[in-house]
């Protein structure tokens, strides 16, 4: 079956997670990504986690967001390295990059120059804070815009300090948005034949996904605080509670789940009780409703209690661990995870978030060694054997 965006090809020169988890999207969807390495390999392909797959280049990380690529590696800092890139941007639908500001410019591809070349090319540039403004050429990264953004403020405990996401949240949420706004880009073009400058800011991005908490301050003028394991709905039957030898996560937030779960515990007793009539009152009285709940619960385990409440309707989970998650038979069963042969065995990666009934995300490609595909790119845009032979013996080519 056709993928959404066979036929499109995009030129990446994107690292780290953000713009390669944007183009990789993409890449799901049948896009030709080239992915255009300096020589020796971006920092990614050794990121320090697991010792064994950074001296192969090819770290678990960098391996995530990687997949269905093509890849070549140059000297941006020769010239005969841009004679290529502007050949191959001549061709190419997108061209992609979270450099600073300005970096591309003064190699003589950004925006301005390649758009002469190619009129239709959208050109995606991924940054911090923005192509323009006084904070443009600050670095970011994603820790920098957690704490920037106001993640961090509400993230953890109330008498805990400031605290980061479990994982890159922000670089995350900028590639999501990236991949949306030159897949919006694509059919704007569709409709005016022109291509277009796509500016994604981090902060920007970041601020997006946060609007419901943005705007209980913008339009009511309440700032949220942290609040630990509890739901943004401040419902009290929305958090974390202790069982036996664990804990588990309850996300009753409706008065029949409530009492779907008094009755699965035994204590519809309470729903008499004045302290427990409404919400409001639930939320004064959390501590004491707190009690009810973990003396019942104090009898069973977390796997136990999970089957219990949810044949209930109490809606709940036990804390899965990441290698519990992976596992998970609901995913296994939307092939979310999939595995691809690479030079380095059979590898297990995590594909599209959701599903096409005809031509769906697929990781068919596995993540390119370094240089890979030189050869092949390099014809498809017109080089000779002999030519390539010559920059390869002169350096320029990895």
């Amino acid at each position: 079956m056709t993928k959404p965006f066979e036929g499109i090809r995009i030129l990446d020169f994107t690292q780290v997670f953000a713009g390669p988890f944007a183009t990789f999207q993409l890449a799901l969807l049948g896009a030709d990504i080239i992915k255009v390495e300096r020589k020796g390999g971006e920092a990614m392909r050794f990121s320090p986690g697991s010792k064994e797959w950074a001296e192969r280049a090819y770290a678990p990380t960098w391996a995530a967001v990687n997949g269905n690529k093509r890849n070549i590696a140059l000297d941006l800092k020769d010239a005969k390295a841009i004679e290529i890139v502007k050949r191959l941007a001549a061709k190419a639908d997108i061209v992609a990059e979270n450099f600073r500001p300005g970096v591309m410019d003064r190699l003589g591809v950004g925006y301005k120059a390649l758009s002469e070349i190619n009129p239709k090319l959208i050109y995606c540039a991924v940054s911090g804070f923005g192509q323009d403004g006084p904070y443009k050429n600050e670095p970011s990264y994603d820790g920098r815009i957690q704490a920037t953004s106001g993640i961090m403020s509400v993230t953890g405990h109330e008498d805990s300090v400031p605290t980061r996401a479990g994982f890159a949240v922000c670089d995350a949420l900028s590639g999501m948005t990236a991949a949306f706004a030159m897949a919006s880009a694509l059919h704007q073009r569709h409709l005016t034949g022109k291509g277009t400058l796509v500016d994604v800011a981090m902060l920007d991005s970041t601020l997006t996904f946060l609007s419901p908490t943005l705007c209980e301050y913008t339009i009511a003028g309440k700032l949220q605080g942290r609040f630990g394991n509890q739901a943004v709905s401040r419902i009290p039957t929305a958090n974390l509670f202790a069982c036996k030898g664990g804990h588990i996560l309850l996300a009753v937030n409706l008065e029949a789940q409530f009492e779907k779960l008094l009755a699965c515990i035994g204590r519809t007793d309470i729903l008499d009780d004045p302290r427990f009539k409404d919400w409001p009152s639930r939320i004064e009285n959390e501590p004491a409703l707190r009690k009810v709940i973990e003396d019942a619960f104090a009898e069973a385990d977390a796997d136990t209690w999970e089957e219990r409440l949810n044949e209930a309707g109490a809606p709940c989970s036990r804390i899965n661990s990441l290698a519990d998650a992976v596992n998970h038979p609901q995913l296994a069963h939307r092939d979310v995870v999939q595995n691809v042969e690479s030079p380095h065995g059979d590898l297990t990666l995590i594909g599209s978030g959701f599903r096409l009934n005809e031509g769906t995300g697929s990781i068919d490609r596995a993540p390119a060694l370094l240089g890979e595909h030189t050869d092949e790119i390099l014809a498809e845009a017109g080089y000779s054997d002999g030519e390539v032979a010559d920059m390869r013996a002169s350096g320029l080519l990895d």
